[in-house]
């Protein structure tokens, strides 16, 4: 699967009530949501910065965070029974779907893997992230 086409899927902002609500993989790239000015929504015109929230699902589960890092060698793969949010702090995750859709997550994009996908990680990746999932944690990773 080295010559996956490279079909860049990303989500324009607004374009999903919940983000779980379309299988797959998805791609937020850094910058995409137009953060609103904290100045204006707490009335205090000397106060910087910056805030947008993104609701990601209705659910109320469990909820898990972990670092992940690759480093370049081969491919594998994971199922995803449960939503999953990378935040790559390092370097570059490449990802493909079972239909063979490439996904280049850099420094600062987020990374969407819904329940039922599969997901190939290239061994091209070399990177780190920060991850959250709506499942507990898997005992042999802690």
């Amino acid at each position: 699967m080295r010559g996956a086409k490279m079909s860049e899927k990303t989500i324009t902002q607004n374009e999903l009530k919940f983000l779980d609500e379309k299988p797959g993989i998805q791609l937020i790239k850094a910058g995409l949501y137009q953060l609103n000015e904290l100045s204006v929504l707490r009335g205090t015109p000397e106060l910087k910065g910056q805030i947008v929230d993104v609701p990601i699902t209705e659910k109320k589960e469990v909820l898990t965070m972990g670092y992940f890092a690759l480093q370049p060698s081969v491919d594998y793969s994971a199922e995803f029974n449960f939503i999953e949010i990378k935040v790559v702090t390092k370097g570059k995750m490449i990802v493909r779907d079972i239909q063979g859709n490439k996904y280049v997550a850099e420094v600062g994009d987020v990374l969407i893997f819904s329940p039922k996908t599969t997901v190939i990680f290239d061994g091209e990746s070399d990177g780190e992230a920060v991850y959250f999932k709506n499942t507990e944690a898997n005992p042999s990773y802690l």
